[in-house]
């Protein structure tokens, strides 16, 4: 389906230990979510919070497992704070990347965002833009993918839940607002599946521009408990609304499908926070890593 050595397969540490939710897998250590990802059959992983920021300790911890570093978040406050404190973080975190390899940079704007809220419903609070946070938000982006671009990297912008860029019609604004040779699109199914989006439609509307993707399923059950129920992202997740492909309610084989057909090159990151003492990240990497073999053939 792909063409020979077009995508690499990783997967987030986040199922292993949350970073957002430290008491879930607050007991898995460095050492084993990195070795568990390498027996699984992956060859990279996104940055999480127990990895060490020493460099040569890092590279030698992933060396040693033949795992590679895809990318790691970072939070943009362009909508809440002066520009030159994003600008600031996000050359620190640029240059951590570029050290280790990695040729996209993640951003979200977390201004505004309800994510990280235990107590604020995810569905009737979330975060809608003035025409002033678009401004800013546009504007901002546009100068960090220039700032991203210094070291021949891609500034790849990462919509979700809970923040002012979610919905398809908000993915289409940021797009249409922002320079197609300076931000990127990070396509994530679990996110756009989530917030009741078409996951096809913006990976059609958008495939020249995404240069990232986080596999993600959603329990459908557990998804519409959240929204009835008034219920928090970070409750949504310790119930269990996230899984991996092939586990939930997405279709990825026309996903895969147009990825392949669309010539996509880079990285496919397996993405499914659960709570790890209810969802083994070994049983449920592996689980991940046979579906996408038979699925998308890689």
């Amino acid at each position: 389906m792909f063409e020979k050595n077009a995508v690499k397969l990783g997967i987030a540490p986040i199922g292993w230990t949350n970073d957002d939710l430290p008491e879930l897998g607050g007991e898995n250590t460095f050492e084993q979510c990195i070795s568990e990802m390498a027996l699984a059959g992956f060859t990279g992983s996104e940055v999480g919070n127990k990895y060490p920021r020493d460099i040569p300790v890092l590279q030698k911890a992933l060396k040693l497992r033949n795992l590679e570093i895809a990318s790691a978040w970072f939070s943009a406050f362009l909508t809440t704070k002066p520009f030159d404190e994003t600008k600031t973080a996000f050359l620190a975190h640029r240059d951590f990347l570029y050290e280790m390899g990695a040729k996209v940079i993640v951003v979200s704007e977390q201004g505004y965002s309800i994510q990280g809220q235990q107590e604020t419903p995810l569905f009737a609070e979330k975060p809608i833009f003035t025409e002033d946070d678009w401004g800013k938000l546009a504007s901002g982006l546009n100068k960090l993918g220039e700032l991203a671009q210094e070291k021949d990297m891609k500034l790849v912008y990462h919509h979700h839940m809970g923040t002012g860029v979610q919905t398809t019609e908000e993915i289409n604004q940021l797009m249409e607002m922002t320079d197609e040779n300076l931000v990127y699109l990070l396509y994530d199914t679990g996110h756009l599946y989530f917030s009741g989006e078409n996951p096809l439609e913006v990976l059609e509307n958008h495939m020249s521009r995404i240069k990232h993707v986080h596999l993600k399923d959603v329990r459908p059950e557990v998804a519409k408990m959240v929204k009835q129920d008034g219920l928090s992202f970070l409750t949504g997740v310790k119930e269990g609304v996230f899984t991996v492909p092939g586990n939930g309610a997405v279709d990825f084989k026309p996903i895969f499908e147009i990825l392949a057909q669309s010539g996509y090159e880079g990285w496919m990151i397996v993405e499914a926070e659960q709570d790890p003492s209810k969802a083994n990240p070994f049983e449920y990497a592996l689980m991940a890593r046979n579906y996408i073999k038979e699925t998308a053939g890689v």
